[in-house]
């Protein structure tokens, strides 16, 4: 019976009466939409960054901020969760989703990149997962790019008159809330993911709320903008840290909102204990001391 109520993509979870009421009430996934404007402290995380570089020149603050979102997922499980005909379900895998530009000008295409989560992973796996992938797109610029799945169908689905498009693009949402969608289509598409997330700081931009979609199974949308010096007061003193602004999106109905606030300051706390990166993703952090 338990195997029926399941999903090919996740697992039923059980809900109160209060949570199912409010699917009830709020069905569509861009209607329970909440915003969480936060600016967390990068001061420790700079000063790793800083060490890590020198010994692979390859790795990023974006490669770090991919992986302590992970580490934040595996140790608040709910956040991996998501509604589907109103019911709620948790991701089988964490996998965090970007969409990367072949080169950085307005005619270039995007492609939509999947980085999947291992419990053994860390910050220098992650780092090379993401920059394989990426390097795949952009040293095929010059040519054309190689697409398969998502990335493909959507080249294809775009290009067809109003008159076919429109009810296809139909049929293939009727599928996707009756658990029927080919996986071909899954296996590469960001709204299949637990989270997506957008690096504007590496555009020279600040962080802004982008809504989420009522198609897929995603239930968050994170953007992070750019590491900037603020004068701080801490303990009545004031300090210049650096700072780095996150606009995040999520879908109400998987969470109470404590229970989101806690795991911002989780992200947050590992921020500050950056050598937390070094370890594997999966690995717990005691949520009791963290306030």
């Amino acid at each position: 019976m338990k195997k029926l109520l399941d999903r090919k993509d996740g697992k039923r979870v059980k809900l109160n009466g209060m949570s199912q009421i409010l699917i009830d009430l709020k069905p569509r996934r861009c209607d329970s939409d909440v915003f969480i404007n936060q600016k967390l402290d990068v001061t420790e995380l700079v000063k790793y960054m800083e060490k890590k570089k020198k010994k692979n020149s390859d790795i990023s603050y974006f490669h770090a901020f991919m992986t302590a979102i992970g580490k934040v997922y595996y140790n608040r499980p709910k956040l991996n969760r998501f509604v589907a005909n109103r019911h709620v379900y948790e991701h089988n895998d964490i996998v965090i989703s970007f969409v990367a530009k072949t080169s950085f000008n307005d005619k270039s295409e995007e492609i939509m990149i999947m980085t999947n989560f291992k419990e053994n992973d860390n910050i220098d796996t992650i780092s090379k997962q993401i920059k394989d992938n990426v390097d795949k797109i952009r040293n095929k610029k010059a040519a054309k790019v190689e697409k398969a799945g998502a990335n493909s169908a959507i080249d294809i689905l775009g290009k067809l008159p109003n008159i076919i498009r429109v009810p296809l693009v139909g049929l293939l949402k009727f599928l996707d809330t009756k658990d029927l969608l080919p996986s071909s289509l899954k296996e590469d598409n960001l709204y299949y993911s637990s989270l997506i997330v957008s690096n504007l700081g590496a555009i020279d931009c600040g962080a802004i709320y982008h809504n989420i979609t009522n198609f897929g199974t995603c239930s968050g949308l994170l953007t992070m903008g750019k590491i900037a010096e603020e004068e701080v007061i801490i303990d009545g003193k004031k300090q210049v840290r650096k700072l780095c602004e996150f606009g995040i999106n999520l879908d109400e109905r998987i969470a109470d909102g404590y229970y989101f606030v806690k795991s911002m300051k989780l992200l947050q706390y590992i921020l500050n204990n950056p050598k937390l990166l070094d370890e594997e993703v999966g690995k717990k952090i005691d949520v009791k001391e963290i306030r």
